[in-house]
């Protein structure tokens, strides 16, 4: 019998028989590591427990604390799903169910409305036949049979899938019970694994994506490896809906989302005093950087588009006008815009790298199901900015970003981790041309000595790209900076400047965003601080509070001292008890309140009570303005 040489991530090796399958070789390991294995990857494959040895393999086994291991778990756990709702509503026909963040969900076509009720019955089904350990068992069927199989059982939706595949493709199911499903794998060894599940919400779902398709229902869940991680999750979804910041975006006056417009958010007042201290604190910030700050046109002809390969690559996602007979597209991405203003002149190699900048509004089509408050828009900025650069510019200037975006991040407590997406199925330009682009990005990350993972495929249709994850108080992260190295649009708008030569040459460019859209990040800031924003940020820094309507004249003397030396101040002097005055401050997350009466008026005081502290006594006037002015700058800074 042959034998097999493995080696494992920590570069140790081992000898198997052949034939030898994970679970063995996860026992040999330690007899923990055979309990808990959820699956395994075999030379880049991710496999059952099941899966036999054929040749020497680089194998890593995954459990439930790996990312991997958990999308395994909770796509085991969607088949779980289906098959108690069939159980329960025999009529109902499938669509796909799928593991994502945090989750899985299924879509199902049934007669059947789902109801709230419905999701605890079947959540109930589901651990009973979790309970009885059903083995999930892997079959293979040629197309054909397949189609018989599936046609057989009246699931339209998964013959309309199994015809899509090539003619020779081998199809696999997945059985557990007496439900099977098409599916590639893999999974968990058996039901019984999922010891803690939770199906959360109801939805609505086009078949494929398209709103040409019947509608289905989509059932969420979540799962988990052990009843208290459960419970923890279930925890921190409670907090976040108490920071949901479409809530709190109303409750705060911040902005608000109508019917009229749907995708297109207003901001409010208050709203744009948050948006401006984010937009002066980008620009300043990028002046010392050395950008120089540009404005382009929103709607551009259709030579443009097609030019930039939008017209090709993006359409479904924009929007179109006609003006004089003229085909053009409302900007989905400000980077055309930025090739035009580099090209108003002929650059020297002494004028690069240049760096330019745009706080630029795009259009973007979405899916009305897909719209999500500030965080999923049909209308929003970007902070973006393009960089033009000789060769061997490349890693200082991608370095430069690098360390422009670290210090965004830390100024609102956020901690991020990096991911290096490369060549996606659509894209531009030659494997040579990513390859190069793709190895002076990682260039840049190594000598930042950054950790990374590599995100195959997900990289734009012009370019390898650096993207920045930045992680909230409750642990959710949030995809928002990218750095996009392209060699192709300089070429593509014959964009050149001027060498050491004298000859012509061409420039590389990158693309890159900080924010990612200002809309976005006011709803990952209103949630990460749950509405109570820092002092510096916060839309209203004081409010002052009068105990009775003879101290209105001077909380309002005190508003407009206070005012003209830079702080942002309102007065309640509604005819209401302080008591009333006090949580209403508290659930407008105010930093501070100003109590003023009698004694305070007598005295040229404030009684202060601040927002993490409670009351903290009465201090002067200028005292308290002196100590605010510096609090604001200390956190500004």
């Amino acid at each position: 019998m042959a034998i097999i040489n493995v080696t494992f991530p920590d570069g140790s090796k081992k000898e198997f028989a052949e034939g030898t399958n994970i679970r063995e070789v996860a026992k040999s390991i330690s007899g923990r590591l055979a309990k808990e294995a959820l699956a395994a990857e075999v030379n880049g494959k991710i496999v059952d427990l099941n899966y036999q040895l054929k040749e020497d393999a680089a194998v890593k086994i995954f459990t439930f604390q790996d990312n991997q291991g958990k999308h395994v778990f909770r796509h085991s756990s969607a088949h779980l799903l289906a098959e108690a709702v069939l159980n329960l509503f025999p009529d109902t026909k499938l669509g796909i169910g799928p593991a994502i963040e945090d989750g899985f969900y299924y879509d199902f076509d049934s007669e059947h409305t789902f109801t709230p009720e419905d999701l605890e019955k079947i959540e109930a089904e589901m651990i009973r036949l979790g309970k009885e350990k059903q083995e999930f068992t892997r079959k293979e069927l040629a197309k054909e049979e397949a189609v018989e199989y599936f046609n057989d059982k009246d699931e339209d939706y998964k013959v309309e899938l199994i015809k899509d595949f090539p003619p020779d493709e081998i199809i696999s199911t997945y059985t557990q019970g007496n439900f099977t499903d098409l599916c590639a794998g893999p999974h968990i060894p058996n039901t019984g694994y999922i010891k803690a599940v939770k199906l959360l919400s109801l939805a609505g779902a086009y078949w494929r994506g398209s709103e040409k398709n019947p509608q289905l229902q989509r059932i969420y869940g979540t799962s988990f490896a052990k009843k208290s991680q459960l419970e923890e999750y279930l925890e921190k979804l409670e907090e976040a809906k108490k920071r949901d910041h479409r809530k709190l975006g109303t409750q705060l006056g911040l902005f608000t989302l109508v019917e009229e417009g749907p995708g297109f958010p207003i901001f409010l007042p208050k709203g744009m005093v948050l948006r401006n201290l984010l937009e002066d604190y980008w620009r300043k910030e990028h002046v010392k950087a050395g950008y120089l700050e540009i404005k382009t046109p929103i709607i551009l002809n259709r030579g443009m588009w097609e030019r930039s390969g939008h017209w090709d690559h993006y359409q479904e996602n924009m929007y179109f006008t006609t003006i004089d007979e003229q085909d053009f597209a409302i900007k989905p991405m400000n980077c055309p815009g930025g090739m035009l203003v580099y090209r108003q002149e002929q650059h020297s190699y002494r004028e690069l790298p240049l760096r330019t900048a745009e706080l630029g509004l795009v259009h973007r089509h979405e899916m009305s199901g897909a719209l999500h408050g500030l965080m999923r828009v049909r209308a929003f900025t970007q902070d973006d900015a393009h960089i033009f650069m000789l060769p061997e510019q490349i890693t200082d200037e991608i370095k430069g970003v690098i360390d422009l975006v670290d210090k965004f991040y830390k100024k609102f407590g956020f901690s991020y981790h990096v991911e290096l997406s490369t060549k996606p199925e659509k894209a531009m330009g030659s494997d040579e041309t990513w390859e190069k682009a793709t190895d002076a990005l990682e260039l840049a990350l190594k000598e930042k000595e950054f950790d990374y993972v590599i995100n195959e495929g997900d990289g734009a249709f012009y370019g390898p790209k650096i993207d920045f994850h930045l992680e909230d108080c409750l642990g959710r992260t949030w995809q928002c900076g990218t750095i996009q190295l392209d060699f192709l649009m300089p070429e593509k708008f014959d964009l050149t400047y001027i060498g050491e030569d004298g000859n012509k040459h061409r420039p590389v460019m990158i693309h890159r965003v900080i924010f990612g859209s200002i809309e976005r990040f006011i709803g990952i800031l209103i949630e990460h601080y749950a509405g109570a924003f820092p002092t510096w940020l916060a839309p209203v820094q004081a409010k002052i509070l009068s105990i009775a309507d003879r101290n209105n004249e001077y909380a309002h003397r005190l508003a407009k001292e206070m005012s003209e030396n830079g702080l942002r101040v309102e007065v309640d002097d509604r005819n209401e008890k302080i008591g009333y005055k006090i949580r209403q401050g508290q659930l407008a997350k105010l930093p501070y309140m100003l109590i003023v009466g009698d004694k305070e008026e007598n005295d040229k005081t404030v009684a202060v009570r601040k927002r993490s502290e409670g009351d903290i006594g009465a201090v002067s006037v200028g005292q308290f303005i002196t100590d605010m002015l510096a609090e604001i700058a200390g956190e500004a800074r």
